[in-house]
């Protein structure tokens, strides 16, 4: 209990130390996002989805990010065109490793960067001719794509192009699926309005206009809604869901097909993965075709059970049966795991500062393996991550909501963790430091980390970054 005290008048303390730094104002703001949880209570009493104050170093995306780079740019038979001036699809080219199987340029077109190149001349006299132009070159370059999203980027939204009006002239014109995408970046605080409206053109312009004709559905068919198959995510989960004896009818965004989209709504139960970036469709799915929505974890042993347990519960007894099975197939596999590396991470304390779920659906996964997760906190939560995070942290843990950078370095450099968990650009910044660090947005090159063979990988990678010994050739600063 003591222990738990002193950790939170540390935090406390922190989080007033680093206010301080600012001027009235902004220090004001910047209170109402930091925060120590208290047990029992029923959110992280932080504010969210706000706009970052001017001038701090905000680790944020926009909208654009969040419907090209998330929710569309995964989808492998559709072209996704850049529509604007060309750095905004040059600088997001192939960032996310969102794994998709075929053969490029045939029925896989995840890896190429398509944009209009918007010139000076098309922001003065307008773009639609040229956005015109372009789908044609799509439609002979690339014949056997099923369909083109329209990815805006900000200039388009200033100007005033109608993108809609393209959308459905050119969809007349090629018989196929154009979706146009109003995710200019300037729209939202970050790139969680990004994936709203992303989901709005999946409802209206994909499962609204789906024509399902000769779909034989079975009682077992589930779809995994959320899961970008980073390193391979998607993959590895659906192995388990289909040993439980699970249909899995479709799959988006992750390795994810346009008609697999439109096969959706034919679901028994629909799996979330990311709840931030994709639950807007699922209710929509719920309210509209009464498909029930469960958010699923299976990061780690200990959450992956409690998952399938979850998904069987809304099955017969055959399902449910399976799926202790299943439980019991991994467990020899789960503990040779834990024994090999739980002796080596225990008590090592973990930082996270990730996106739309994982500083929260990680942490069973650290604690499996002895550690503790310190602090969290979220790019782009809502309130309601923040209720769900209560779930998983413990008492005492530093919350930072849309964190700075000069925030994030101040409380590692006082909490002093073993592993900062977080993205490409902090990486370099706390290896500088000599703390060692996982890049938890795409797995630094590694994964999958989803599924119980994904587990194996994790705590792999968790103890290679901590235990390496390159940290013995350099030191943290409170280390010097």
């Amino acid at each position: 209990m003591s222990a738990v005290l002193d950790d939170k008048t540390r935090n406390q303390a922190l989080i007033q130390e680093v206010l301080e730094a600012y001027p009235e104002k902004a220090a004001k703001k910047r209170a109402k996002h930091l925060n120590v949880y208290e047990e029992g209570k029923p959110d992280c009493g932080v504010k969210s989805n706000i706009k970052s104050l001017p001038g701090v170093m905000t680790i944020r995306g926009c909208a654009y990010a969040g419907s090209k780079g998330v929710v569309w740019g995964p989808i492998k038979d559709m072209v996704h065109i850049s529509h604007g001036p060309v750095g905004c699809g040059q600088y997001s080219w192939g960032t996310r490793r969102n794994y998709a199987s075929g053969t490029v340029g045939v029925d896989n077109f995840t890896v190429l960067q398509v944009t209009s190149d918007f010139q000076e001349k098309d922001i003065v006299f307008g773009g639609d001719k040229k956005l015109d132009k372009v789908i044609d070159e799509i439609t002979e370059i690339f014949p056997l794509a099923r369909g083109i999203s329209i990815q805006s980027e900000c200039p388009i939204g200033l100007i005033g192009d109608d993108i809609e009006a393209v959308a459905k002239k050119k969809t007349k014109e090629i018989s196929k699926t154009i979706v146009p995408v109003r995710c200019e970046g300037f729209r939202g605080v970050s790139q969680s309005l990004g994936h709203h409206i992303a989901n709005d053109m999946v409802r209206d312009w994909v499962l609204d206009k789906a024509d399902n004709k000769g779909f034989e559905s079975t009682p077992y068919d589930v779809t995994i809604i959320g899961d970008y198959n980073i390193g391979g995510d998607a993959w590895s989960s659906r192995i388990l869901l289909e040993e439980m004896g699970l249909r899995v009818i479709a799959q988006w965004s992750g390795d994810g097909t346009l008609a697999e989209m439109e096969k959706t709504p034919k679901a028994k139960l629909n799996l979330l993965h990311c709840y931030r970036s994709m639950n807007y469709i699922s209710r929509h799915m719920e309210e509209k075709y009464g498909i029930p929505w469960v958010e699923y974890n299976f990061f780690g042993p200990s959450k992956i059970a409690a998952s399938l347990r979850e998904i069987a519960s809304h099955f017969d007894d055959t399902i449910k049966e399976n799926a202790e099975k299943v439980i019991a197939k991994y467990q020899a596999m789960v503990d040779g795991i834990i024994a090999k590396y739980k002796p080596r991470l225990t008590g090592k304390k973990v930082m996270l500062y990730v996106g739309g779920l994982r500083p929260r659906h990680v942490v069973g996964a650290y604690e499996d393996l002895g550690m503790e997760v310190v602090g969290a906190g979220y790019e782009f939560a809502h309130g309601d991550d923040y209720q769900r995070t209560t779930h998983y942290v413990k008492d005492g843990t530093l919350i930072y909501d849309d964190v700075t950078g000069f925030e994030f370095e101040k409380f590692a450099e006082k909490i002093r963790p073993d592993l900062v968990g977080s993205g490409v650009k902090e990486k370099y910044i706390f290896q500088k430091m000599g703390i060692p660090f996982r890049q938890m947005h795409s797995w630094d090159y590694s994964g999958p980390y989803h599924g119980y063979d994904g587990f194996a990988i994790f705590a792999r990678d968790m103890d290679m970054a901590i235990n390496s010994p390159v940290w013995n050739m350099t030191k943290a600063p409170w280390k010097k």
